[in-house]
């Protein structure tokens, strides 16, 4: 399988150990964080370069509003917070502050989705993707494993712009070779396959890899693609894919509504129009559960959807 020998490790530690890295490297970048510090884990930042770091309270909207006025100072802030409250209660501050005049602030959502589990349906972020995604200029990401979020960091850091960065709150398999692996905005195939494309982010990447182990041993051929930056979406790679395979299905622990399988749909019906299937939550909100039992419980786990990718290869072969 798939998961056999590979470490598991924290997203979110990755995250807080890439920012400090960096920020022993630049004097430039600072980070805001909204009380959670040793949620998202900025605390490894406070604690390398503490004169750098602000923890601004449950004030988030504030926290935006300051994180611009240091990039127009000529700082690179990430501000960092539960997605929830970055794309949400922040928004309105989001797109006026830093998308609209382009500032170069890095906005990090930590505990995306239903796998911030037990916090519930107020906490759980199923539409942060979407709201990202929507505004000008603003560059949306969402890493797959701990080496993905290493290399995304410094990315957004090099980066002249806003970004969104999206990290999940569970421990992953690491599916990159971090010596080999460099961020660079595309979609990259982890698996190559000629009857169907899965397209996948975040923590459902490893189940959707999954699937194609699954799918194999019922001799269906899957490709699997990482399209960790949904904005600006890669869209050569995947209609290549699309074009190679004829069905694709979007896999994303995020309502399917305005995600990736929107902006798969959008590309393909206007570019290459063949059946999609948009594997998410579907149009309702999380609740309060281990985020084991609620990823199964919204068939996002591969033993639930393996169906439904048979359903769309037999569709295709009528």
């Amino acid at each position: 399988m798939i998961t056999d020998n590979r470490k598991i490790s924290s997203l979110r530690v990755a995250y807080g150990e890439a920012l400090a890295e960096l920020g022993k490297e630049n004097p430039d970048i600072v980070v805001l964080d909204c009380d959670l510090s040793k949620s998202t884990q900025t605390i490894i930042f406070k604690n390398a370069c503490p004169e750098r770091f602000f923890n601004m309270g449950i004030a988030e909207q504030d926290a935006v509003s300051t994180a611009a006025g240091f990039a127009s100072a000529g700082k690179i802030p990430f501000i960092s917070t539960f997605a929830i409250f970055a794309s949400g209660r922040a928004w309105e501050q989001v797109r006026n502050s830093i998308a609209y005049p382009k500032f170069n602030v890095k906005v990090v959502g930590t505990h995306g989705g239903l796998t911030v589990g037990e916090d519930g349906a107020s906490h759980q972020a199923l539409e942060d993707i979407c709201l990202m995604r929507v505004m000008p200029n603003m560059t949306v990401i969402a890493p797959a494993d701990s080496i993905e979020v290493r290399a995304a960091v410094k990315f957004a850091a090099e980066y002249k712009g806003p970004v969104y960065l999206r990290i999940p709150r569970p421990n992953l398999p690491e599916l990159h070779d971090e010596a080999e692996y460099k961020f660079d905005m595309k979609a990259h195939i982890l698996r190559e396959g000629k009857d169907l494309t899965i397209a996948s982010y975040g923590e459902t990447v490893i189940e959707c890899l999954k699937c194609a182990e699954m799918l194999e041993q019922k001799g269906i051929s899957a490709e699997v693609i990482n399209v960790s930056t949904i904005k600006p979406l890669d869209e050569k790679t995947i209609l290549q894919s699309a074009q190679k395979t004829g069905v694709v299905m979007t896999v994303e622990n995020h309502s399917i509504i305005g995600g990736l399988g929107g902006a798969v749909c959008e590309l393909l019906s206007e570019t290459l129009p063949i059946p999609v299937k948009r594997i998410g939550v579907r149009d309702q909100f999380g609740q309060s559960g281990k985020d084991t039992e609620l990823m199964a419980k919204y068939g996002l786990i591969a033993e639930k959807f393996i169906d439904e990718a048979i359903k769309l290869v037999e569709f295709k072969n009528k």
